[in-house]
């Protein structure tokens, strides 16, 4: 994919590996507006607005080098889809999803979100991000930072409960008490096994948001994150009704390897947005 850096902005050059639609509505991030076709995204303390154009993107910020990691813009996905569609299962998601990039997220700011993503609706645990970041983050400009673990530290688990979390203040609460970020940059070493087993050990954390933990905060693209709709793809179309979910992921990522997080994502993103293939499922739950 071709692209450039200027003083204030990014441009992306064609649209077949990079579309903002599936990159911040595929459900690895939740800190955006969208107003129109234009997302105005917040990570950390920045802060850029993607618009779509003729020829393609423009990524509007001030914090370009930033964003230039943020949104993986070094990775050939244009490789990875090739790699990818040598499997029957994902030639119909990578067409679908064709612009997906698997984000490059703060570690700390994925563990909260994800915690508060578990059996959520998605709009209200969004909001619940919102008000946090409104609560304890830095007023910057125009916005509010994400706090940092120092910040957050202040919030009680009543102050998680009025913000909408439901059971999983006490989670927000106690997770906050066990892990700071130079834990979790520390855990960076460990091999992605032993960190999956850190990370579950965390309050709020099962296996699937440690997986998503590890493939949007860590970076570890041999997990595979099973959920309801995954769950749901594996018995659509493998055929084995019955499987635990912790069996799924096993099995889903011997096939897939190292590109298991990719896998995942472009399955994920076409399953939940194609739900009339599915009966009785709710697109809201992540």
């Amino acid at each position: 994919m071709e692209y450039k850096l200027e003083k204030e902005k990014i441009i992306i050059f064609g649209k077949d590996d990079f579309c903002s639609k599936h990159i911040f509505e595929c459900g690895q991030f939740f800190a955006y507006n969208k107003n129109g076709n234009d997302y105005e995204i917040f990570a950390g303390d920045k802060k850029a607005v993607v618009k779509e154009n003729n020829f393609g993107f423009e990524i509007v910020t001030k914090d370009t080098k930033f964003f230039e990691a943020f949104l993986d813009l070094g990775t050939d996905y244009s490789d990875l889809k090739k790699k990818l569609s040598k499997y029957e299962i994902l030639k119909e998601p990578i067409k679908f999803g064709y612009g997906i990039r698997i984000l490059k997220q703060s570690v700390f700011e994925t563990l909260i979100s994800f915690i508060l993503s578990a059996n959520n609706n998605i709009k209200r645990f969004t909001k619940t991000l919102f008000q946090i970041r409104e609560k304890f983050g830095k007023k910057m400009q125009d916005y509010f930072a994400f706090p940092t673990h120092k910040e957050l530290l202040c919030a009680t688990e009543k102050d998680f409960t009025d913000f909408g979390a439901g059971y999983r203040a006490k989670y927000l609460y106690q997770v906050l008490r066990q892990v700071d970020e130079n834990i979790l940059e520390h855990w960076k070493g460990l091999p992605t096994k032993e960190l999956r087993k850190q990370l579950i050990g965390l309050a709020g954390v099962g296996p699937k948001v440690a997986d998503c933990v590890l493939l949007f905060g860590y970076g570890r693209g041999e997990v595979f994150p099973v959920d309801t709709w995954i769950n749901q793809m594996y018995n659509k179309f493998y055929g084995e009704n019955g499987e635990s979910r912790e069996k799924i992921r096993e099995i889903l990522t011997e096939q897939f390897q190292e590109l298991s997080g990719y896998a995942q994502q472009y399955l994920f993103y076409f399953m939940r947005s194609n739900e009339g293939l599915i009966a009785n499922s709710n697109s809201n739950k992540v």
